[in-house]
């Protein structure tokens, strides 16, 4: 796939474009959008970048229009993943929902810039060293396995402690203890202090640099184009913020979603071996593009609908054990 300086200077304008109408016009108030506002934003990303597919399957061919697609669904899926914990973040840190949007918003642009960095790293890496695949690989499989671990404990990720980030800058820094609008610094009484906004940036930024250390291996197992890698990479985020407002409610309804990206990255990561492997001339295999968009559609597909059904049931269940009726065709036939 050859790239000229021209197409990669022409996306990146149109890509910078977009982020700068979301910044400082979409979000030049901090508010909480709408249901409107969000899904006119999340209908347009979409399409942005189902239109963008098609771009690449005209310019340069169905293979690589594919391996986009297969990264920004799961680039796109981690985000979903993301966006749990920045719930958390939030709640945790008592972030009035006005200045959510705020918060979100510099969180999506640090993202923005850790990739950037982690995928140029990546491809120069890859280009010199075949051998990383192998990393890439264990490194994917070890991730999947911590996730399947921590969910079968049943970890409260409300209940993690401050990372050591944010615990050095509450003993380098002196806060305000309120909010002062999207300000990280203010004057209180004569002193000048950084506000709690200060604190959920940091959060935001350390939550994405550990995000990043996932998602870049597993998007560099699906292309090893840095133009597809980085494109997927920021459709991915694009609407995340809107998406975020969206189904703020729905995301805990998603209870088998770590186990559903545990098998995506366990896919994945045994992808990247066996490329390794067939790199080296030790295996004539390779997963082809079509198993691995099946792969990631039907598990996705899965995991969400289980999901809901498994939530209705400890609905059901909950409403039942508080001695509220049950709702659905079983309990009229039983009244009946």
């Amino acid at each position: 796939m050859h790239v000229t300086g021209l197409v990669w200077a022409v996306t990146l304008v149109l890509l910078l474009a977009v982020l700068i109408f979301d910044v400082f016009v979409i979000g030049r108030k901090p508010h909480e959008p709408s249901t409107k506002e969000c899904s006119a934003a999340i209908t347009f990303y979409v399409l942005a970048a189902l239109a963008f597919a098609g771009f690449v399957w005209w310019h340069w061919g169905g293979q690589y229009a594919g391996e986009f697609v297969a990264g920004w669904l799961t680039e796109y899926s981690l985000s979903i993943d993301n966006l749990f914990i920045f719930l958390i973040i939030m709640s945790r840190m008592r972030v009035p929902r006005a200045l959510q949007q705020f918060a979100l918003m510099v969180g999506i642009i640090l993202a923005l810039v850790f990739r950037g960095i982690f995928i140029a790293a990546g491809a120069a890496i890859i280009e010199a060293f075949a051998f990383v695949f192998f990393l890439f690989g264990a490194y994917l499989v070890y991730t999947a396995y911590t996730l399947v671990r921590d969910y079968r404990r049943h970890d409260d990720a409300e209940e993690q402690k401050d990372n050591f980030v944010i615990r050095w800058a509450k003993r380098r820094f002196r806060f305000a203890d309120e909010f002062h609008g999207s300000s990280l610094r203010v004057k209180v009484d004569g002193v000048k202090l950084f506000t709690p906004m200060l604190l959920v940036i940091i959060a935001l930024g350390s939550t994405d640099l550990l995000f990043a250390l996932d998602s870049i291996p597993a998007i560099y197992g699906l292309t090893q184009q840095a133009f597809l890698v980085f494109t997927a990479n920021v459709f991915a985020l694009m609407g995340l913020r809107q998406l975020y407002f969206l189904i703020g409610g729905l995301l805990k309804r998603l209870v088998y979603l770590s186990l559903g990206l545990s098998f995506i990255l366990a896919f994945i990561g045994v992808k990247l071996v066996l490329h390794a492997l067939h790199h080296y001339g030790v295996i004539t295999f390779e997963v082809p593009l079509w198993l691995s968009l099946t792969v990631l559609v039907a598990t996705l597909a899965v995991t969400i609908v289980a999901s809901l059904i498994k939530s209705r049931h400890n609905a059901s269940e909950a409403a039942v054990s508080d001695g509220e009726p049950a709702v659905g065709p079983s309990a009229d036939a039983a009244a009946k």
